[in-house]
């Protein structure tokens, strides 16, 4: 039975407002109900003077007493945003531009201005400065290569259906590495580009290589495994990763923070490589990110490299678009 035009229009527009809601969601949603909780920050002063500090903020900022040193090095390790220092000399704040920005951003404010209470305008001090183009070539290289792995696994789908062919898991694991090599060139001339002083050194473009194989080979496994109907997972995440991964969790609405945040895979990349480039390659994130960008690309060669559904697929290769004529005896 064949359905009218007007019911076939009726559903296209109910497809088309649910993938506007859920878009909504997962990208305007986390920036419209952005607000500061939590943020984490030091203040290194004496005691009497560090707890009238700590009282101030209320639940936005999360307030750690510490030593001058032992401050800046829970800024070094990412665990506070910003330090407050108070001494003889005045008081400064100290930031770093290997931390999130955007957390970086709320938490000078925040001290700024508590240190301005007590004993006026404050000294600013910042650890790893970052130019514009450090800020933002993180999180930018992190997408660029999730959406170079997914245009080309999506395009070797299609020349493949299009013209009757098997990928076989050599010619997928090819695709791997050609996207880890080729998106990795990309990214480097984008850093000399937009920033000569960026270093390009071999942990920061092996960091680059290591996330652009590592998204290409679980997009290549996904579309192995379920076609084209992978895009409605790997589409859209891809419209999540400046919208959640680049805040700072503490930004997030509780919400987001835990059903997105805590596992996109961009925030672990973008994270570690920001580290890298701001010359802190012992910062925890760094580690993090290569343990789960390595669990990304192993996970992903297995469904790529895996040889029984390899061998369905030989055993039913796609038909060409053509018609074949039959005899008839």
């Amino acid at each position: 039975m064949t359905r009218p035009a007007g019911a076939l229009a009726l559903v296209a527009a109910v497809a088309g407002a649910l993938v506007a809601v859920v878009l909504g969601f997962l990208t305007f949603g986390a920036q419209a109900t952005a607000a500061p909780d939590g943020v984490p920050v030091a203040v290194a002063a004496p005691p009497e003077i560090a707890q009238r500090i700590a009282a101030h903020g209320g639940t936005q900022l999360a307030w750690t007493i510490a030593s001058p040193a032992d401050a800046r090095q829970l800024l070094e390790d990412k665990k506070v945003y910003g330090v407050l220092e108070l001494g003889p000399g005045g008081a400064t704040v100290v930031t770093s531009g290997a931390v999130n920005p955007a957390g970086t951003q709320v938490a000078q404010q925040a001290l700024t201005g508590a240190a301005s209470a007590l004993a006026g305008a404050p000294k600013q001090e910042v650890l790893h400065p970052a130019s514009v183009a450090g800020r933002t070539a993180p999180l930018a290289a992190s997408a660029l290569a999730w959406i170079g792995a997914l245009v080309a696994g999506l395009g070797l789908t299609q020349l493949a259906k299009r013209t009757g062919r098997t990928v076989g898991v050599g010619a997928r694991f090819l695709q791997v590495v050609g996207v880890g090599v080729l998106v990795t060139a990309a990214v480097a001339g984008f850093f000399a580009l937009w920033d000569a002083a960026l270093p390009l050194t071999a942990g920061v473009l092996g960091f680059v290589f290591l996330a652009a194989t590592a998204f290409a080979a679980l997009q290549a496994g996904l579309l192995r495994l379920l076609g084209l109907r992978a895009m409605a997972v790997l589409g859209p995440l891809y419209l999540v990763a400046p919208a959640v991964a680049g805040q700072a969790p503490e930004l997030l609405n509780p919400a987001y923070r835990t059903l997105l945040w805590s596992w996109t895979p961009f925030r672990f990349s973008a994270e570690g490589l920001r580290s890298l480039l701001q010359g802190v390659p012992g910062a925890p994130d760094v580690t993090t990110g290569l343990w789960v960008l390595g669990g990304l690309l192993t996970a992903g060669l297995l469904l790529v490299l895996w040889p029984g559904r390899s061998a369905r697929e030989q055993a039913e290769p796609h038909l060409p678009d053509r018609v074949v004529e039959v005899g008839v005896h």
